[in-house]
């Protein structure tokens, strides 16, 4: 191990009267709700880049954290200490996955060839790793957005040769996903998208971006990668605009493509209230349309514009979140991966173990709210009501396909009454939820 978190101890449940800082006080992993373990309902993820990766720096300075495998070259030595000291982490914790992009775990590269040798070293390492713990992958991804030759984007790029690179890196990803046991595989479009408008050829970008997708899924199938293939909304940043921008956006994108069936999303709280959409639409809006597949837990700041990829802290919204979560079947193979980082000033060792444990503890407590509410659902009570009149009769009908325009408008006609509106009660809803969030 890499001695780095040596002094602290595993992280146990202890319940909600304790008083360690350093202790679950609502994650019992092994406690039932609903016929399986908060462990089975949650399927807690860590991820690499920011809490390995990440050294601490902004736009405005430089990296804080000064831990002992950062700096000078990432060469492989380097990528196999934070390799490590991220195993020593992930048994500390408890969780039960992680989640990791290639170029976090690998050795720099510059050449296609480099890069497929340093991706295959490190790749026999993280399976050893697995061998000799507990942790699973819930998903890989290729990082397709910090080199400069994205800078016009990777699959959208106006030079072929820019896409061919991506390709690459996402075969090799997708397969060491397929090697490594992950659950599914994420395609962040971090610059697929555009900067200004002046010198981009949208339909162009869009075809070119439909036709990799379906590549990736032809290769899911050519190698027999089980696994989900899911795309991750975000409206902007570090682009201006971005093809994938929220789960309505990407469906109406993977209808196009054929792909609907296919591909599902990966949804963020920070990329949808980014995208002027709440955490709970967006969850709601992949249940409606069957595309439902798994969760970057995290918050942003409402003071800030940007993705701050902060610890989530509300109860309220992950309480709505996990109620939507387990109305739609809950998590297949997907998961609660935390893509949050801690604060640049928070800089020792024991932050990382701080702000996961505040996380793992807010949705043990989201998840208990939200079986609550689904045992005596109030909301949903509510709307069955609201919507009873299309049960039966002429709603029926409609929904049916067995009327027509003219046979709504007569029958409007011959019952001569104009509708009376019904209350809407937002109010007591709103009540319901907070009185449920405890």
């Amino acid at each position: 191990m890499s001695g780095y978190f040596d002094h602290i101890d595993p992280i146990k449940y202890e319940g909600k009267d304790s008083q360690n800082p350093l202790a679950f006080k609502y994650y019992d992993a092994t406690k039932k709700l609903m016929g399986k373990t908060m462990a089975e309902h949650l399927r807690f993820a860590v991820c690499y880049w920011h809490n390995f990766c990440w050294d601490g720096f902004d736009v405005f300075g430089g990296g804080t954290f000064n831990r002992p495998w950062h700096g000078g070259e990432n060469n492989q030595a380097a990528a196999e200490a934070k390799l490590d000291a991220a195993f020593d982490f992930f048994d500390r914790l408890g969780n039960p996955f992680f989640c990791f992009h290639d170029i976090d775990v690998m050795a720099a590269s510059e050449t296609p060839k480099e890069h497929v040798e340093n991706f295959h070293k490190i790749v026999d390492k993280i399976e050893n790793k697995m061998d000799a713990s507990d942790v699973k992958l819930l998903w890989g991804t290729a990082n397709m957005f910090s080199h400069p030759r994205y800078m016009a984007g990777a699959s959208t790029n106006p030079n072929p040769d820019v896409a061919a690179f991506a390709a690459l890196q996402v075969k090799e990803c997708l397969e060491a996903t397929k090697r490594l046991g992950g659950q599914g595989y994420v395609l962040w479009g971090g610059r697929e998208g555009y900067d200004t408008i002046l010198n981009t050829n949208v339909k162009q970008e869009m075809q070119q971006l439909g036709r990799f997708l379906t590549m990736v899924v032809e290769h899911k199938h050519k190698i027999g990668f089980d696994g989900d293939i899911w795309v991750e909304p975000k409206p902007h940043e570090p682009t201006k605009h971005q093809y994938d921008r929220d789960v309505g956006t990407i469906y109406g994108f993977l209808k196009e493509y054929g792909l609907e069936n296919e591909v599902g999303v990966n949804i963020e709280p920070n990329h949808a209230t980014l995208a002027g959409n709440s955490f709970e639409h967006e969850i709601e809006m992949a249940n409606a349309f069957g595309m439902f597949g798994s969760i970057d837990f995290n918050r942003g700041d409402p003071q800030n514009g940007w993705d701050t990829d902060q610890f989530p802290n509300d109860l309220r919204e992950t309480t709505m979140a996990l109620y939507y979560i387990l109305k739609g079947g809950g998590f297949k193979k997907g998961g609660a991966n935390f893509d949050a980082k801690v604060r640049r000033q928070s800089i020792e060792a024991v932050d990382l173990f701080h702000g996961h444990i505040g996380a793992m503890d807010l949705l043990a407590r989201s998840l208990e709210n939200a079986v609550a509410m689904i045992e005596n659902d109030q909301l949903q009570k509510m709307k069955d009501e609201r919507y009873a009149g299309w049960k039966s009769g002429l709603g029926a009908d409609m929904l049916a396909g067995t009327t027509s325009l003219e046979d709504m408008a007569a029958a409007c006609l011959q019952e001569n009454k104009s509708p009376k509106p019904v209350s809407g009660r937002q109010e007591l809803l709103e009540n319901i939820v907070t009185q449920a969030a405890k």
